[in-house]
């Protein structure tokens, strides 16, 4: 997940480099929505092995 992140961020960049305002706000606001996500999902793996022990 953390990838397809990466690049979305990327893809923003380039777009925005281009000027593709709409493209490039689209794909950050993926790469938000998907880093967001990853950190939620990382936390909770970290809980749930913390929890087992």
């Amino acid at each position: 997940m953390l990838r397809w992140t990466i690049i979305f961020i990327v893809i923003a960049i380039i777009a925005a480099i281009f000027g593709f305002g709409g493209i490039a706000s689209g794909a950050e606001s993926i790469a938000k929505i998907l880093f967001f996500i990853f950190i939620i999902l990382f936390v909770l793996s970290l809980l749930s092995r913390l929890f087992r022990k």
